[in-house]
């Protein structure tokens, strides 16, 4: 699902938001989370999962067109783990 298509679909359940007030909506909710992750903080919608940021070590890689060994630098990266609500119903599609 793309961001417009989420814009849609929330849109189309909504009588009382407009497309563009939903867009606007969704813009806000995806830039809050990205800020809150960027200051390190973590992230908890309940039901759905979180969101988390991982520091990962710097380690030696390799470039694969030219075979040389580099180093990959340390970095911090974001997390999700979807919560137990979601899993459970991602794992009942098609059972059904």
């Amino acid at each position: 699902m793309t961001r417009s298509q989420l814009i849609e679909a929330v849109a189309s359940k909504s009588s009382n938001f407009s497309k563009k007030d939903v867009e606007v909506i969704v813009t806000t909710l995806f830039e809050s989370i990205a800020e809150s992750l960027a200051k390190g903080d973590k992230i908890e919608i309940r039901g759905f999962g979180s969101f988390k940021v991982k520091s990962r070590d710097g380690r030696k890689g390799r470039n694969p067109k030219s075979g040389e060994g580099i180093f990959v630098d340390p970095k911090k990266v974001p997390f999700f783990k979807a919560g137990k609500e979601l899993k459970e119903r991602v794992d009942t599609i098609g059972k059904e």
